[in-house]
């Protein structure tokens, strides 16, 4: 994510990277590859109550970089959906979306795809678009963390479906990722692939549709 969504001190906007300063942690996961969250192989999923608060880690080449607390909407083993507003005092304007104090972010992660989607709303409940991010998929872990590893690709879907733009191509390019773990790359490219199709198509609504 690029330095200009800075600025997230509590539950806030969108964000996985270094651009999101909130309380800030310079702790490391334990990671020999960028991957300081991956669950062990077979592993059950840790699954987080309806309820409750998470903390959501986002991390960035294996280093945390930011930490907020997020409300848990739903988490059926796959996918986990959190809520959390946007808590800076200061607006934000991106050119293409503003970031508001009143603004409310609805999460989605999940544990089998290498993107996470982020719907944001006005105060009064008005959708301004989504923010999505390519990461690595989730994990929730046992002390009620959600962590998520951002690989600098995003994208933005307006609320009317419009404007769809990629986002930070430049900075993956320059992230070196491609060199340290060619796989995750060429999955993280994949993914927005995936995700830009789906957002001007007619499955984005049906990627984040409410579960029975």
């Amino acid at each position: 994510m690029s330095e200009s969504r800075s600025n997230r001190s509590q539950p806030q906007p969108p964000s996985s990277s270094e651009s999101r300063s909130a309380s800030r942690s310079d702790s490391r996961n334990g990671s020999t590859n960028g991957s300081p969250h991956r669950p062990e192989p077979g592993g059950a999923p840790v699954l987080l109550s309806p309820g409750a608060v998470a903390s959501v880690r986002l991390v960035k080449a294996g280093r945390e970089k930011v930490r907020y607390d997020a409300r848990v909407l739903d988490d059926d083993g796959v996918r986990v959906t959190v809520e959390a507003p946007w808590a800076l005092p200061t607006t934000r304007d991106f050119g293409f979306v503003r970031f508001e104090p009143g603004d409310v972010f609805t999460e989605h992660y999940w544990r089998d795809r290498w993107y996470s989607v982020k719907e944001v709303r006005d105060a009064h409940g008005g959708l301004k678009g989504w923010y999505c991010d390519i990461t690595r998929p989730v994990l929730a872990t046992g002390d009620g963390a959600l962590v998520s590893e951002d690989l600098d690709l995003d994208l933005w879907r307006s609320a009317d479906g419009g404007d769809v733009r990629r986002l930070d191509e430049d900075e993956f390019a320059d992230s070196g990722l491609a060199e340290r773990d060619p796989l995750a790359a060429a999955r993280a490219a994949g993914a927005l692939d995936e995700l830009e199709a789906l957002a001007r198509g007619d499955g984005f609504t049906a990627l984040i549709a409410p579960r029975d």
